[in-house]
């Protein structure tokens, strides 16, 4: 009482300041553990062949480091520019192919930002229903397209191949479509391309011996199509 009677303005400054490490404190650890079950969700529900490491640590920091600026920010319009221009000369030399990722980073960026203007119950109800809506659409596979392959045939130039395989395609296929015709061995042969569906995948082998009785054992490939977030 005395010291504050003795040097009020300090002691108003020294409140303020505890007040302001104190807010500062709660947004940084909230960022923290609500960005780290935004990771944690991302690789459960992560269904590629390229999972980094690193970008789930990028999502933890990424949410914390905005939380920060933030803070930094709050109504200081001229501290908001000054910070645009700093970002603004910043290059980033690794592009995310996934538009997944990019949303993962955003939904980040945007619990850090809650965190950091001291929405804390906004970044938690946030943080927790999108997370579970990332893990429920992965759960129940939505939007995915049923797996398909290309069959490719090559005929010689002296077989018509108008209708020569429609049988089998309606038996082996669920899906059966042209893509292109294309001359090969020196214009001797047509290969043929198709898209398709397999009704069993355990079928394949009875399909290509069916095949090559019929295009005089010439080269029949079938591929399968890599999904598009692999």
């Amino acid at each position: 009482m005395l010291d504050f009677i003795a040097n009020p303005f300090q002691s108003v400054y020294d409140m303020s300041t505890g007040t302001a490490l104190a807010k500062a404190l709660i947004a940084l650890v909230l960022s923290f553990i609500l960005c780290t079950l935004i990771s944690l969700v991302y690789k459960v529900s992560y269904q590629g062949y390229r999972y980094s490491q690193s970008f789930a640590h990028t999502i933890i920091i990424m949410g914390i480091v905005v939380s920060l600026i933030m803070m930094v920010i709050g109504n200081n319009i001229a501290v908001a520019f000054g910070l645009v221009g700093a970002f603004s000369i910043i290059r980033f030399r690794t592009a995310m192919s996934d538009p997944r990722d990019i949303a993962t980073v955003f939904f980040s960026m945007a619990v850090g930002i809650a965190c950091g203007l001291g929405y804390y119950l906004v970044a938690v109800l946030f943080a927790v229903s999108v997370s579970l809506i990332m893990y429920m659409l992965t759960r129940l596979n939505f939007g995915r397209m049923p797996g398909r392959q290309v069959l490719r045939i090559v005929v010689p130039e002296t077989v018509s191949h108008q209708g020569l395989f429609d049988d089998l395609f309606r038996e082996y296929f669920k899906h059966c479509e042209l893509a292109g015709v294309e001359t090969v061995n020196m214009g001797t042969a047509f290969e043929l391309e198709y898209i398709v569906q397999l009704r069993k995948t355990e079928d394949m082998k009875k399909l290509l011996d069916a095949i090559r009785e019929r295009n005089a054992n010439l080269k029949v490939t079938l591929q399968m199509i890599p999904r598009a977030d692999r």
